[in-house]
């Protein structure tokens, strides 16, 4: 009991953990996040396009930074989590601020992607007091398709990437709800549903007494 008590305790992170490269880039991506809406606010498309292709462009770069310079740490995938959601709650809001009548066709989805992202989030919070940070494959791949929606939306007035990009969300928020149900304690970089198996029949294996 007292060891599982030491092992739901939060540790303050060291300084070197906190100031690193892909922590910086997580952080500007948080803190410029807000700007979107400002961008909405005073009705520039066309600065918002490059916002956002700027701060989705920081997302993809600390990831790559963070294992390149050896820098991945739990409280940086958490920040890189927190930022994520903050990033993406902006852009939804903006976006249906500029371009509202051109998605609101797309409501359904958008909102089952919503949806799906907030289940997502209360099953991790039920089961480990922590929102997910798995940073799955099938995420990396909605946050480009979401990239691509966004230019294309702007740029081109098509709506049907979108679409996919948010089908994309549903699917990836799912295969994380999953995760939350097979992994005993919080994780971080959960490469797939099937990794998590995986490594949890591994783990099981190696606690079966030899015969």
């Amino acid at each position: 009991m007292r060891d599982e008590q030491a092992e739901k305790k939060p540790t303050r992170p060291e300084r070197s953990e906190v100031w690193t490269v892909p922590n910086v880039l997580s952080g500007i991506r948080l803190v410029g996040s807000p700007l979107l809406l400002l961008i909405a606010w005073i009705d520039k498309p066309g600065a918002f396009v490059w916002v956002f292709l700027a701060l989705l462009m920081t997302d993809w770069v600390d990831g790559k930074l963070a294992k390149l310079l050896k820098q991945e740490t739990t409280f940086g995938a958490r920040l890189d989590s927190y930022a994520d959601a903050t990033f993406y709650a902006c852009t939804l809001v903006a976006t249906f601020w500029l371009e509202w009548d051109q998605i609101r066709p797309e409501l359904l989805w958008i909102g089952l992607a919503a949806g799906s992202y907030t289940v997502n989030a209360c099953v991790a919070l039920r089961r480990f007091r922590r929102v997910p940070t798995y940073h799955t494959r099938l995420a990396k791949t909605s946050w480009l398709l979401i990239g691509i929606a966004i230019a294309a939306l702007f740029l081109s007035d098509v709506t049907w990437p979108l679409r996919v990009a948010m089908i994309s969300v549903l699917v990836t928020n799912l295969e994380q709800i999953a995760i939350s149900f097979v992994i005993p304690r919080i994780q971080v970089n959960v490469t797939s549903v099937f990794h998590a198996l995986h490594d949890k029949r591994r783990e099981r294996d190696r606690k079966k007494p030899p015969c």
